[in-house]
C-alpha cells in the first residue's frame, strides 16, 4: 500500500512539474511574442514614416510642384506634347541644383488660389504679377519687369488705344490686364476701358487670339511677353504703343511658406550670378534680358 501510495504521489508530483514547466514556457513564449510584435510594430512605424517622407514636398527634399497656365508663352506653354517655357526652365534648374523632382502642373488660372491653398501645388510660377497682390501670398522678390499692352489685327485700322472706342476688347479672366482696366484710381485707363463697346473676359490668351484672328474681337489686352511671342508666330498681330500698365512678376507661395520661398530665391540668385538665367532667356527671343531683375539688393 505504501509503495502504491508513493508511486501515486510521484505521479502527481511529475504532473505538477509538467504543468509548472508549461506555465514557464508560455510566459517565455509570450515575452518572445511581445518582443517580436514590438519589433514588428517599430519596423512598421519606420516604414510608414519612410512612405510619408516620400510624399512630402520640396521643402523637405522630395518634389517641387509648380502651378502654371499652359497657354502663357514664353513663360509656360505646351509644345510637341511637352510643357516648356522660361519659367518652367528656371524651375527645372532650381530643382536640379537642390536635388528635387520638378512636377509641372497646368492649372485653370482662375482656380490658382484653390490649388495653392489646398496643397495641390507648391507655388504659382508663370508670369504672375505681384502688384496689387502683395498681401495675398508669400512672394519672392520680383524677377521680371513686365508691361500690359493691346494686340490688334494688322489690317484693323486701329493705330492707338483711343481707336478702341466702341470696339470689342478681350482680356483673360483674373489677369493683371483686367485689374488695370478696372482700376478706379487710374482714371485715364478706366476712362479708356469705359469707352470700349465691350470688355469680355475669356479663360486664356489662346482663345482670345483665335477670336482676334477670326475677326470676332477687335483687340486683346495682354502681357507684352505673350504678345511678342504670338507676334513672332503670326505677322498679322500688331502691338499698340500705348501701355496699359507696368508691373513686376514674382513667384507666389502659400502664406507663411517662407522657408521654401527663401530656398528657391537663393538658388535663383546663384543662377543669375553664374549667367544661367541669361542662357535660359536666350532660348526665348521674346524675353528681354534687360527686363530680368533678379537681385539680392532687395
Amino acid at each position: 500500500m505504501k509503495k502504491g501510495l508513493a508511486l501515486c504521489m510521484a505521479a502527481v508530483l511529475a504532473m505538477g512539474c509538467l504543468l509548472t514547466g508549461c506555465g514557464s514556457s508560455d510566459t517565455g513564449a509570450k515575452s518572445t511574442t511581445e518582443s517580436a510584435a514590438a519589433s514588428t510594430e517599430a519596423v512598421g512605424t519606420e516604414t510608414a514614416g519612410t512612405e510619408a517622407a516620400g510624399t512630402e514636398t520640396a521643402g523637405n527634399g522630395k518634389t517641387f510642384t509648380v502651378g502654371f497656365d499652359a497657354s502663357f508663352p514664353p513663360y509656360g506653354y505646351q509644345e510637341n506634347g511637352e510643357y516648356v517655357g522660361f519659367d518652367l526652365d528656371l524651375a527645372q534648374e532650381v530643382c536640379d541644383r537642390n536635388g528635387w523632382e520638378l512636377v509641372k502642373t497646368p492649372i485653370d488660372w482662375d482656380a490658382k488660389n484653390i490649388e495653392l491653398n489646398g496643397g495641390s501645388i507648391d507655388c504659382i510660377w508663370n508670369g504672375f504679377t505681384m502688384n496689387g497682390r502683395e498681401d495675398d501670398y508669400t512672394w519672392t522678390p520680383a524677377y521680371i519687369n513686365n508691361t500690359q499692352v493691346f494686340a490688334v489685327n494688322k489690317n484693323s485700322g486701329i493705330k492707338k488705344a483711343a481707336d478702341l472706342a466702341g470696339k470689342n476688347v478681350l482680356v483673360q479672366a483674373d489677369s493683371s490686364a483686367l485689374a488695370a482696366l478696372q482700376d478706379e484710381e487710374n482714371t485715364d485707363i478706366k476712362a479708356l476701358a469705359d469707352s470700349f463697346g465691350s470688355l469680355t473676359q475669356v479663360p486664356d490668351y489662346e482663345s482670345a487670339l483665335m477670336e482676334l484672328e477670326a475677326g470676332s474681337a477687335d483687340a486683346v489686352a495682354m502681357d507684352e511677353g505673350v504678345a511678342l511671342t504670338k507676334q513672332a508666330q503670326n505677322d498679322n498681330i500688331v502691338i499698340l504703343d500705348d501701355v496699359i500698365s507696368q508691373e513686376q512678376y514674382g513667384i507666389a507661395f502659400k502664406k507663411g511658406n517662407d522657408e521654401l520661398r527663401d530656398q528657391v530665391w537663393s538658388t535663383l540668385l546663384e543662377m543669375e550670378k553664374d549667367g544661367t538665367v541669361d542662357k535660359i532667356a536666350a532660348k526665348y527671343p521674346s524675353i528681354n534680358t534687360a527686363n530680368i531683375c533678379i537681385s539680392d539688393n532687395e
